[in-house]
């Protein structure tokens, strides 16, 4: 079982009026990919609770830019909200992969785009409360098109759309998915030249 996630160095060493310990574990459920545990655990002040959460592998994101300066977005159902979101390309992490190998798997996967350049901006827990979740940020420049190989049952629609449109529709309320809102706070900051990206050459 993965250890619930603690704060590093110092920070930890400051945090600790705030952390729980765990006392003992239950399984509730172990599905095709999530397991949901109940843990019983120890309060900073001396008593106990009870903590329900999913186990997840963890994911990727890409936000991929064409040479126009569009960005590669899928409107896709999303059967827990039952309704059709627009988001950055996404996928769970193999058992054994490598961030990028996994980044660079789903977007010609799902959208059919190679890129030429890869940058990893930082990662996203869109979950803390009950999952420990988490989504490697990566952007992608210099692509190339060719066939995607959408797994089966996987339906989306690829589109372009512009950073203007993007940050438009987050600020109006059409955009909600979490990770792709956290990719478009690190689009605009990039943009601005705020925040830097370190960007590689992909293996060919």
């Amino acid at each position: 079982m993965k250890p619930v996630c603690a704060s590093d160095g110092e920070e930890s060493l400051a945090d600790g009026h705030l952390l729980e310990t765990r006392v003992s574990s239950e399984a509730l459920l172990k599905g095709h990919f999530l397991h949901v545990w109940r843990d019983t655990v120890g309060l900073p002040d001396g008593s106990q609770a009870t903590r329900e959460y999913v186990i997840h592998p963890g994911a990727v994101m890409i936000v991929a830019q064409l040479d126009d300066g569009r960005l590669v977005l899928e409107r896709q159902y999303r059967y827990p909200v039952q309704a059709v979101m627009i988001e950055f390309p996404a996928g769970k992490l193999d058992a054994g992969e490598a961030s990028l190998a996994c980044a660079q798997r789903e977007l010609l996967e799902e959208t059919g785009y190679s890129a030429r350049e890869w940058a990893k901006a930082g990662v996203l827990h869109p979950v803390i409360s009950y999952s420990t979740e988490f989504i490697d940020i990566w952007f992608a420049r210099g692509l190339t098109l060719g066939e995607r190989k959408l797994d089966a049952g996987e339906f989306l629609d690829v589109f372009a759309a512009s950073p203007a449109e993007l940050l438009a529709w987050c600020g109006s309320g059409r955009v909600t998915d979490s990770k792709t809102l956290t990719g478009a706070l690190w689009l605009q900051n990039v943009m601005s030249g705020a925040w830097q990206l370190d960007w590689q050459v992909a293996a060919p």
